[in-house]
Formats: structure tokens, C-alpha cells, sequence
């Protein structure tokens, strides 16, 4: 059994972590931190809720803190649980520098405790079907593919005032689909940043549009706006024998704001009018346009990768230095919008 505790009980704890953590059997939510005396969120039976951080540090029983408040806190709250002999699970962004990232597995290693960050959305429905679709060879070689992280929120950027690298695009949302990129294609040999505040400098990064450049001309890019009343596809791929367009996302999330949960067997998954679409030609020359059934995505699958690291040895499943070069990343698309501005 694995015995874990929350540090933060709002929306990220028990819309984004809970109901994955709970599916499986092996683990065993014992507390959660929550110093507000009113929670909108019902409270789980048989999880103790307590106000003071110390209560965790000094259980025994417990073996893994998960980090699940503001970004600001991430850093600081897991060098703390570190320092208390605690094994972390952090909500991404991990932290705001690579140079914290490096300090927090230094630190991790030095007193041979787990630490990682939690990249559930590397077990997307849509980025699963893509990789299924990529490795079954239909499209020849690939050689480009594009990813959008589209919304149309206009309010969310008029509403800022004023430029936070932690409340950045990039940091809330590339922190997504770079980890995607970096999970499956690995390290580019180069990076092109176009990263904007749409509203003008002192505002909020709104918009980025980054291409990762790989061997063999193969290039991803990854896209995302504030400003897309039109979504753009969730995935577009490209071969030397066809192309493969996703154009809804993973539904995941839709799922969970409806508080539709994962116990239903029909949770997440793509209906037909979600399916991509496959367009190629054969070894005959011969056309063929047809639909694909959509992997079923699964966030639980990050805390079984956990569970199977701490109880039975196993390789991390995600690796400290791809969050490392994730964070240097987004930090080098900051630093470019910002030099840009000047």
C-alpha cells in the first residue's frame, strides 16, 4: 500500500488528482491539508483534513506528499517536504526556474527520496491516438506535425494588469505540450520561439507558437492562443503517404468540469463524432479516407507510474531531466518575449 497526502485542497486536488489517485487500489489517501474552515468541495470519507502542514511532516504512515496549490508555492513546499524525509508528487510547472528544478532533484538524491512532476497530460486520448497512428507506419515518415492548445477567453488576458512569469502561457499551458513533445520526439536540436503578449508589454503572455526541429527534417510545432473563437485541430500529422487530423481534444476534462468521474466506464472517451481522420495511400497507389477510434486517455495511469517507482523499483515515468529541459524552455520563450519587447 502507499500511503500519500495532499498539500492543498481546492480545484487541482480534487478535480485533477483525487479521482485518478483513487482508482487505484493500492494507494491510500490517509490526509489533506486545508486551512480554510469551508471547502466547496465535499469531503472524502475515512481522509483526515488537517490545517496545520506539521500533521503530515511528523506521519510516519506517510510515504508521498503531493503538491497541488499555486505555482508560486511549488518550489518551496516540496524542498520542505524533501527536508521532512517526504516523497513528492508536484503539479506542474514544477517550478519557476531549471536552476530550482535541478536544486530540488539534487536534493532528492543526495537524501534518496522520489521526486517528480505530475505530467498527467501525457496520457491525452488525442496525443495517445496520434502516437498509435505514428508507429503503425501508415503515413510513411513523418515529417511535420502540428499541436494546438486552442481557447477562445478573451476575458482572462483583458482581465491582466500587469506581466507574472507563473501566470504566463507558457507556464500554464506549454507546460502541457512541451512535456508532450519531449515525452514521445525527445530533445530537439533546435527551437524556434514566438512567444507574445497579444494586449501589448506589462500584459499577459497570451500566445506562443513554438517549432521543435528534429533529425531528418521532422518538425513539431506546438501552438496556443487565448484568441481562437475558431479552435484550430488538436493534432495535425504529416507523412510522406498521408495525413492524419485530430481535431477535438481529450475529453478528460470536459468530463471532470461536468462532474462526470472516472468510476464511469464510458469516462473520457472519443464518441464516434470525435474520431480523427486518416487520409493515405497504400503500397498500390490506392486512396483511403477513413476514421480512427480514439485511444482512451487515462490520468490515473501517472499514479500507477508512481506506485510502481516507489513500491516496485521501476523507472521514473517521467525522467528529472526532461522536466528540467521543459523548464528551460518555457524560461527561454519568456526571455525572448520579454527581450523582444524592450
Amino acid at each position: 500500500m502507499l500511503t500519500i497526502a495532499y498539500i492543498g485542497n481546492g480545484k487541482s486536488t480534487n478535480r485533477y488528482h483525487i479521482p485518478f489517485s483513487s482508482k487505484i487500489e493500492d494507494i491510500n489517501i490517509k490526509k489533506i491539508l486545508s486551512r480554510k474552515d469551508q471547502s466547496p468541495w465535499e469531503a472524502i470519507p475515512g481522509v483526515e483534513y488537517v490545517k496545520d502542514i506539521q500533521n503530515i511532516w511528523t506521519d510516519p504512515e506517510i510515504q508521498l506528499v503531493v503538491i497541488s496549490t499555486p505555482p508560486q508555492s511549488h518550489y518551496t513546499l516540496a524542498k520542505e517536504a524533501l527536508n521532512n524525509g517526504k516523497n513528492v508528487l508536484v503539479e506542474k510547472p514544477f517550478s519557476e526556474t531549471s536552476e530550482q528544478a535541478r536544486e530540488l532533484f539534487a536534493l532528492a538524491k543526495e537524501k534518496d527520496l522520489f521526486i517528480q512532476c505530475y505530467q498527467n497530460r501525457r496520457f491525452d486520448s488525442d496525443f495517445l491516438t496520434v502516437q498509435k497512428i505514428i508507429e503503425s507506419g501508415v503515413l510513411g515518415e513523418v515529417f511535420e506535425l502540428d499541436m494546438h492548445f486552442d481557447y477562445f477567453r478573451p476575458e482572462v488576458p483583458e482581465a491582466s494588469t500587469s506581466f507574472n512569469v507563473l501566470d504566463s502561457f507558457m507556464y500554464t499551458h506549454a507546460c502541457h505540450t512541451v512535456d508532450q513533445v519531449l515525452s514521445y520526439f525527445g530533445n530537439p536540436r533546435k527551437i524556434n520561439y514566438d512567444v507574445r503578449q497579444l494586449l501589448g508589454a506589462d500584459r499577459m503572455n497570451d500566445y506562443f507558437d513554438l517549432d521543435f526541429h528534429y533529425e531528418k527534417n521532422l518538425k513539431v510545432s506546438v501552438k496556443s492562443s487565448y484568441f481562437r473563437m475558431k479552435e484550430r485541430p488538436s493534432f495535425v500529422v504529416y507523412g510522406t503517404k498521408g495525413t492524419f487530423v485530430k481535431e477535438t481534444k481529450d475529453r478528460q476534462e470536459e468530463h471532470l468540469k461536468l462532474f462526470y468521474m472516472p468510476e464511469q466506464d464510458d469516462f473520457g472517451v472519443d464518441q464516434p463524432e470525435h474520431y480523427g481522420t486518416l487520409y493515405y495511400t497504400d503500397d498500390e497507389g490506392q486512396y483511403h479516407e477513413e476514421k480512427v477510434v480514439s485511444e482512451v486517455g487515462d490520468y490515473s495511469r501517472i499514479y500507477q507510474g508512481v506506485y510502481e517507482t516507489l513500491i516496485n523499483g521501476k523507472e521514473k515515468i517521467v525522467k528529472d531531466e526532461e522536466t528540467i529541459r521543459q523548464i528551460e524552455i518555457l524560461e527561454e520563450g519568456i526571455k525572448q518575449m520579454l527581450d523582444n519587447n524592450r
